[in-house]
């Protein structure tokens, strides 16, 4: 079963981890409940496979 993950990147260009090992409907609802708070971050969701 493939996972995947979500990341963000800050204001700065820092990209980090938010989440990971996650089914790819949960990783875009996480993804989603983070844009909709309005913050300046930016998130997407991709794939753990190597």
């Amino acid at each position: 079963m493939e996972t995947y993950r979500v990341m963000r990147q800050d204001d700065n260009g820092n990209r980090y981890l938010v989440a990971g090992g996650l089914d790819q409907a949960e990783a875009e609802r996480l993804a989603a409940e983070f844009e909709a708070r309005g913050h300046k971050q930016l998130y997407w969701v991709e794939s753990e496979a190597a």
